[in-house]
């Protein structure tokens, strides 16, 4: 058994659970006129209303004597200090220094790594300013109009997250498009949309040698040189977000267009860095810093605040309750914000990624469960789509429901009915349908008791399902940082008190290693490597059968 499961606070918690999986929330509600002010938290503009959750004050001091056991304040300070905090790769997980509006000296190595920071920001500011300004031509002399992030994992799901989120203030005529996946009908759909002349690639790769990146890279390259007559073209038309000098020089860009970041900055956690070049060239810089700054202060907040006033420290301790102690195992992002249409898929790397673990930093087994799996969409089309399941499946999923105050596009009603489902579904999941309210509304409607019966099971909501309401004024860029920094920190939280290394990605490499071989095995005449039967025919099948044009 682990230290944890074996720890007082833990055994309390246990104990407490046994009280609590009985009771449900719509008899907190009742008992407690004032629970919505006692379980909400105002930052900024922003209100976090944990009330629609499984917890009572009691809930949250065992919780918070179980992060006190694991010295989860310590933890936190590790992190900001720059202590090599990602065990398995000997690294700090610095990105807080990215978005240090402080300047606040930051060590790795006892060398402080904010003038580095800076200095790459001050390149960033220049380039943006340049592009946008159109002081930064194309090879023939034309402005550029479109911006291409070339990139994978968290050199793509970052910036376009943030793209999507703050397209109100991209700059008119400017137009950004991101390429990911090694299909090929990802850039091939992309270009087919630009004019060479006026387009700018970015290619984000910190080794420069992600094959799945560097393989559009080279292809767009091509599309490029083909259709604007020279190789001379490639240095007007891609900068690069990497560290490996000598590999971009072999590409064909001016190493004084590579943006550097650090090997402490990981990739799901590396937009607030270069990796965000792409989108400073859509909404200006001074909006990227507005997103860096409301990133910052939450930042602060989470290293400053005392436990019990601290928003992502809530957060976690509320999704460690349910994953270890009720069996939750899902969890739910439902914008209700077109905007952050691509926030799950975001979120989903940011927890999976981080959290995905099953051995503790010293290599043991875990006996506790640790990420949930973490999926969504946008609210209204969720609802029409799989909110069946939340309210009436055998799986109980707690969910994080996020929405505006105020709409980037008013028109008409359709803010109001928006949020009129907003406020609805939480509190629909919260307090279900019971079989005598059913039978008095199916009474209403003069139904007979047979009909009352039958339907009656039909139409019960058991409700008790848990909920977070965030409610935030406007997604501007400092509005987004500083939702994006809450949920960093809420994996945090959750990595450090089940000891695992949230900051490794170990099962991504396995992936990467395997197909290398394959690769190899596809491009061979002979033999192919061993592998399983299934495996074996599977590639056998594709080399038999695939296109002589292949």
């Amino acid at each position: 058994m682990s230290r944890l499961t074996q720890s007082p606070a833990w055994a309390a918690l246990a104990r407490h659970h046994e009280a609590m999986r009985v009771i449900h929330m719509r008899d907190l509600f009742e008992q407690d006129p004032a629970r919505a002010q006692s379980f909400s938290y105002l930052f900024n503009d922003i209100l976090f209303d944990f009330s629609k959750n499984r917890i009572t004050v009691e809930t949250l001091a065992r919780l918070f004597d179980l992060a006190s056991e694991c010295r989860l304040n310590e933890a936190i300070g590790r992190m900001f200090d720059g202590r090599p905090i990602n065990a398995t790769e000997h690294r700090p997980a610095l990105h807080v220094a990215l978005r240090n509006r402080s300047n606040r000296p930051i060590l790795v190595d006892s060398r402080d790594v904010m003038p580095q920071v800076n200095a790459v920001l001050s390149r960033m500011r220049t380039f943006t300013e340049q592009v946008r300004g159109g002081d930064w031509k194309g090879h023939t002399g034309k402005t550029i109009t479109d911006v291409v992030n070339i990139g994978i994992g968290g050199s793509d799901l970052g910036p376009a997250m943030a793209a999507r989120a703050l397209g109100p203030y991209v700059k008119t005529g400017m137009h950004l498009h991101f390429v990911s996946n090694v299909d090929a009908t990802d850039l091939v759909e992309t270009l087919a949309q630009l004019e060479p002349e006026t387009t700018l690639f970015v290619v984000a790769s910190k080794t420069f040698t992600t094959e799945e990146t560097l393989t559009n890279a080279h292809s767009a390259r091509d599309w490029l040189v083909a259709r604007l007559g020279s190789e001379q073209a490639v240095a007007r038309h891609f900068v690069a977000v990497s560290t490996n000098a000598e590999k971009v020089r072999a590409f064909g860009i001016d190493e004084n267009h590579m943006f550097e970041f650090w090997d402490w900055v990981g990739g799901r956690y590396s937009l607030w860095s270069a990796i965000g070049l792409p989108l400073a060239l859509g909404i200006g810089w001074d909006h990227f810093e507005a997103m860096l700054s409301g990133a910052h202060e939450m930042d602060e907040h989470f290293r400053t605040e005392p436990l019990d006033r601290n928003i992502p420290v809530l957060a976690g301790l509320i999704a460690l309750w349910y994953a270890n102690f009720f069996g939750f195992d899902s969890q739910a992002i439902l914008p209700y914000d077109q905007h952050l249409e691509h926030l799950p898929a975001y979120l989903q790397q940011l927890y999976m990624e981080s959290n995905g673990k099953r051995v503790t930093l010293a290599g043991d087994d875990v006996d506790y469960a640790t990420c949930p799996v973490v999926w969504g969409a946008a609210g209204t089309n969720g609802q029409h789509s799989f909110y069946q399941l939340i309210h009436q499946g055998t799986q109980v999923i707690p969910a994080d429901f996020l929405a505006a105050i105020e709409s980037q596009h008013p028109l008409g009603k359709h803010h109001e009915i928006l949020l009129a489902n907003f406020f609805a579904q939480p509190e629909a999941l919260m307090r279900g349908k019971t079989a005598e309210q059913v039978r008095a509304e199916l009474a209403t409607r003069g139904l007979s008791p047979e009909a009352i019966a039958a339907l009656t099971p039909h139409r019960i909501f058991p409700g008790n399902r848990p909920t977070h309401s965030i409610l935030y004024q406007r997604l501007d860029a400092k509005t987004l940082g500083t939702l994006l920094a809450f949920y960093e920190h809420r994996v945090f939280v959750q990595g450090a008190l089940w000891n695992i290394d949230s900051f490794d990605q170990w099962g991504v490499e396995l992936g990467k290693e395997l197909a290398r071989v394959v690769e190899a095995d596809i491009a061979c005449q002979g033999d192919i490597s061993p592998h399983d039967s299934s495996t074996a025919q599977l590639i056998e099948r594709f080399k038999a059968r695939k296109p002589s044009s292949h």
